[in-house]
């Protein structure tokens, strides 16, 4: 005899819209729980199917599942099943229908799923040379083209899956491939006003420079937005004076003559001067370093730091400088 939740679930495939929508809904609120989550869980089979199938329905049935899909992709187990019986490809089919109205839901559905190793591969469609890339490539158009001056921003949380892609040496690769340019579209967006694109950017961008004893080329090709999006975030608050801007390229040196809003997520702070590290470990990184005056802005940014780890951080890059090219550490006198 069938228990309560399996023919509710059976509900899911009922020829009634009314029907199917109030078994949706009671999905919804079961996925809205730990307690739930586990009882569903068991039926994970008969479910994630049903809920992918009406996916493509009308919104009012379409944004519940996936509202659903995104709290169940939240258990590591789920999401594996998900991602096997090609949840990936699914949500990119269904995010880039014109008439779609759940995209933020989507994009919220894939930060989960790439979370997995077997996620992110579905996603850089590893296993296609001829597809490869071509889902993140339009992740990263949309990213860049969507607002993040209005309210309603769905692609904003893009930048959590490229953080996620770039864990993988594959997916900086693909960012880092000079002819595909992702790279440069994706930094570009540190200029957004959204602390989540601004995130995204620097955690990408961090990650990526994990490539830079190989891949220094093709980071320093990107240099013109590469250093302005390191650089300011870690600068300080100051008006920096004509001679130490006239040392800088213009994008570094215009920005920094100015008044400007300071970066106020340390984590962002942080990262950015990670990447810096990592490619000051390179002899060409550091003499690039040096080349755009970067030294001075660290060491400027460093007497305006309050945060320790911030701080710890900073020192990394200085003690790297110092040790290679016997500069003055940034000093911790104000």
């Amino acid at each position: 005899m069938a228990t309560e939740l399996e023919e509710l679930l059976g509900f899911l495939s009922s020829p009634s819209p009314q029907i199917t929508k109030a078994a949706v809904d009671i999905v919804r609120g079961l996925t809205g729980s730990e307690d739930g989550l586990q009882s569903l869980a068991h039926y994970a089979n008969t479910l994630l199917p049903s809920l992918s199938r009406l996916l493509t329905g009308h919104k009012e049935v379409s944004e519940p599942v996936a509202e659903a899909l995104v709290n169940l992709s939240q258990n590591s187990d789920l999401a594996w099943k998900m991602v096997e019986m090609g949840m990936v490809k699914t949500a990119m089919e269904i995010l880039y229908k014109p008439e779609c109205g759940i995209s933020g839901l989507l994009v919220m559905l894939l930060v989960n799923l790439t979370q997995l190793d077997a996620g992110i591969a579905s996603l850089l469609q590893t296993e296609d040379e001829k597809m490869h890339g071509l889902y993140v490539m339009k992740l990263v158009r949309s990213f860049c083209r969507s607002s993040s001056e209005t309210r309603d921003d769905p692609f904003e949380h893009v930048g959590s899956i490229l953080v996620n892609i770039s864990k993988q040496e594959a997916g900086r690769k693909l960012f880092l491939e000079p002819k595909r340019g992702l790279l440069k579209q994706i930094i570009r967006q540190f200029d957004s006003s959204s602390p989540l694109r601004k995130k995204g950017v620097s955690g990408t961008v961090r990650n990526c420079c994990f490539e830079a004893e190989s891949q220094l080329q093709n980071l320093l090709l990107i240099s013109e937005f590469l250093w302005p999006a390191l650089l300011l975030p870690v600068a300080g608050n100051k008006i920096y004076n004509k001679q130490d801007t006239s040392k800088m390229p213009l994008e570094l040196g215009s920005a920094l003559s100015i008044e400007r809003e300071p970066v106020t997520d340390p984590e962002i702070r942080v990262q950015t001067l990670e990447a810096i590290y990592l490619i000051t470990l390179q002899d060409a990184g550091r003499r690039a370093l040096w080349s755009v005056n970067g030294p001075r802005i660290l060491q400027v940014g460093y007497e305006d730091e309050e945060d320790p780890k911030v701080m710890e951080a900073y020192e990394r890059v200085g003690s790297l400088l110092v040790d290679n090219n016997g500069a003055e550490e940034p000093s911790t006198e104000t």
